[in-house]
């Protein structure tokens, strides 16, 4: 399952990696005398590369967190916990969305999220609250 979750941040980070190369290559291929239009249409693109640098380095950071997870079972919450709670199976990890392993669907969670503070820390028959609905931990590897 981590390296389900790796491997799709590393493919991520590649993609970003190529949006900003390609951005940076028709950046420079907007060269001309056209003046206001052509700073306009420049600054629009390195905008468009500054937000993609945001998204790969909160690619990379979601990269170096699952470097420090173990596949060590764990007995409360915790990031690298899979948790099944009465509403679904959580592994807690980077936000990659839903996989699917031996045919159960399983939301990836960032320890960062609102889910994963409602819960962190908790362990087996715990219960929590979040967003008016009460889950119960049921399960924790």
């Amino acid at each position: 399952m981590l390296e389900i979750i790796k491997n799709k941040v590393s493919e991520k980070i590649r993609k970003f990696e190529n949006l900003i190369a390609e951005t940076r290559e028709s950046n420079n291929d907007t060269k001309s005398s056209m003046g206001d239009k052509y700073e306009t249409g420049r600054e629009m693109l390195q905008q468009e590369i500054n937000n993609l640098q945001r998204q790969l380095n909160e690619a990379l950071n979601q990269q170096n967190a699952l470097q420090k997870i173990t596949a060590e079972p764990l007995s409360k919450v915790q990031n690298g916990a899979l948790v099944k709670t009465d509403k679904g199976l959580f592994y807690i990890s980077a936000s990659v969305g839903e996989i699917i392993v031996d045919n159960r669907k399983i939301m990836t969670v960032s320890a960062e999220s609102p889910l994963v503070k409602a819960m962190n820390g908790l362990v087996k028959k715990q219960t929590f609250f979040i967003n008016n609905v009460t889950q119960v931990i049921e399960e924790i590897w």
